[in-house]
C-alpha cells in the first residue's frame, strides 16, 4: 500500500526522474556553508526558499521602492511584489524547461533582498559613499545578507543557504571582501539561475510598464512607437473588441507578457535540446547563456527598455525624487559616521569586524523607505518631502 506521506526521499526520487540531466538535483546539492542534517518532509532547496520568506529582509522588502515611493499610491509595484512576480515567472520558465523549480524559486525570492531604500538611486547613493572600501551592489548585499547579517539561529550566522541557492545570487559585484568562502567561480551558473535572471528583467520590464502608465507618465499614445506594445495591442483588441479601456490595457500587459515567455521558453529549449547536455557541470562550463531569447525578441524587447529609461527612468518626477533620495540617504552616512552613538548597539558592535564605514552601508541598506525618512526626521531635521 501507498503511504499517505511523501517524504524529502519521495521528493528526491521524483527529481531525478522527472528533471533534465542538466537540472540541479536537490540530493546531489553541494551542500551549506555549515553543515546542517536534512529536513524529514522538505528538500534542501525548499529550505532556502523558506528561510528566505521568513527572514526580516524579505519582509521589508514591502516598503522598499521598485519605481515609485511607498507613499504615492496602494497599487505600485514594490520590491516585494516585484519579487513575488518575477518568482511565479521564473517557476513557469523552469518548468517548462524541466529544471528544478524549487532552486528557481528560492534565487527569485531573495534576489533584491539586499535593495537599498529608494530603489536604485539608494544603490547609486550608497555605492559612491562607500567607494573606498569597494563600494556597493545590490547583488552582493542580497549574499551578504543571507550569509551574515540575518540573525536567526544559534549555530551559524545568516541563513546557511545551499551553493546552488548563493551562487544564483552571485553575479558581478563590488570587490569587497566577504566574510565566508563563496561558491567556486565557473563561465556559466545553473539553468536555474540563468531562469532566475531573465524572469527577473521580463517582471520589472512589464510591471514597470504598467506602474508608468497607472501614474500617467507613460501614455498610450507613445506607446506606439514601442513593437511589443503594438503588437500585444492589436491582438488583444482583435480579441476582445469593445472591452473596457482598462480590461483592453491589463489584458495587453498580460499578453506582452506571455509573448515574452512564450520565446524564451522556445528558445531555450531549443538551445538546451542543441547543446546535448548530461550535467549540471557541463551547463557551468559553457561559455555563454543557454536562457535567452530569440535574436527578434531580444530586439524588440532592448526598445521597449530603452523607451522605459527615456520616458520613465529618466523623467523629470522620477528624477526629482531620486535626487532627493539619494540626499537623503547621504545625510543620514553622514550623521552616523560622525557621531556613532546614534547608532543601535548591534551595528557599533560590528565596526571590529569590516569596519566602520561597511557596518553603516549594511544599516542604511537594510532600511525601508519609511524607517529611512523617519531616521532622517529625528536626525536631521525635516526636509522637503519625497
Amino acid at each position: 500500500m501507498t503511504s499517505a506521506v511523501r517524504t524529502r526521499e519521495d521528493y528526491e526520487r521524483e527529481e531525478l526522474e522527472r528533471l533534465a540531466p542538466y537540472a540541479v538535483k536537490s540530493a546531489e546539492s553541494r551542500g551549506r556553508i555549515a553543515d546542517e542534517s536534512e529536513h524529514g518532509y522538505r528538500t534542501a532547496f525548499q529550505r532556502d526558499r523558506d528561510r528566505i520568506v521568513h527572514s526580516q529582509a524579505f519582509r521589508r522588502l514591502e516598503y522598499k521602492t521598485q519605481v515609485f515611493i511607498y507613499h504615492e499610491g496602494d497599487h505600485y509595484r514594490n520590491r516585494l511584489t516585484h519579487t513575488l512576480e518575477a518568482s511565479q515567472i521564473a517557476r513557469t520558465i523552469a518548468r517548462a524547461l524541466r529544471v528544478n523549480e524549487e532552486l528557481a524559486e528560492a534565487i527569485a525570492l531573495a534576489h533584491d533582498l539586499g535593495h537599498t531604500p529608494f530603489g536604485h538611486a539608494g544603490e547609486r547613493s550608497l555605492d559612491s559613499l562607500l567607494e573606498k572600501e569597494g563600494g556597493f551592489d545590490h547583488n552582493r548585499q542580497s549574499l551578504r545578507i543571507v550569509d551574515l547579517l540575518e540573525v536567526r539561529y544559534p549555530g551559524f550566522r545568516g541563513l546557511n543557504l545551499t551553493a546552488e541557492t548563493r551562487e544564483g545570487l552571485l553575479k558581478h559585484g563590488c570587490d569587497w571582501e566577504h566574510p565566508v568562502s563563496l561558491p567556486a567561480p565557473t563561465p556559466n551558473p545553473s539553468i536555474e539561475a540563468q531562469t532566475t535572471d531573465v524572469s527577473d528583467e521580463v517582471a520589472y520590464t512589464n510591471h514597470d510598464l504598467d506602474d508608468g502608465l497607472r501614474s500617467g507618465l507613460l501614455t498610450l499614445e507613445m506607446l506606439e512607437e514601442v513593437r511589443l506594445w503594438r503588437r500585444a495591442s492589436e491582438s488583444i483588441e482583435d480579441r476582445l473588441g469593445e472591452a473596457a479601456e482598462r480590461v483592453l490595457l491589463a489584458q495587453t500587459i498580460v499578453a506582452l507578457m506571455d509573448h515574452l515567455v512564450t520565446d524564451l521558453i522556445e528558445t531555450s529549449g531549443r538551445r538546451l535540446q542543441a547543446a546535448e547536455l548530461h550535467s549540471v557541470a557541463e551547463v557551468r562550463a559553457r561559455t555563454c547563456p543557454l536562457v535567452g531569447f530569440s535574436e527578434e525578441i531580444q530586439r524588440d524587447k532592448d526598445d521597449l527598455k530603452n523607451f522605459l529609461q527615456a520616458n520613465l527612468y529618466s523623467h523629470p518626477r522620477v528624477l526629482q525624487i531620486t535626487g532627493r533620495a539619494q540626499k537623503t540617504l547621504g545625510e543620514l552616512f553622514r550623521v552616523y559616521r560622525e557621531d556613532p552613538r546614534k547608532l543601535p548597539a548591534h551595528v557599533v558592535a560590528r565596526f571590529g569586524e569590516e569596519g566602520e564605514a561597511r557596518a553603516v552601508g549594511d544599516y542604511i541598506a537594510g532600511m525601508t523607505d519609511r524607517f529611512a525618512l523617519a531616521e532622517h526626521r529625528r536626525l536631521v531635521g525635516p526636509d522637503e518631502p519625497l
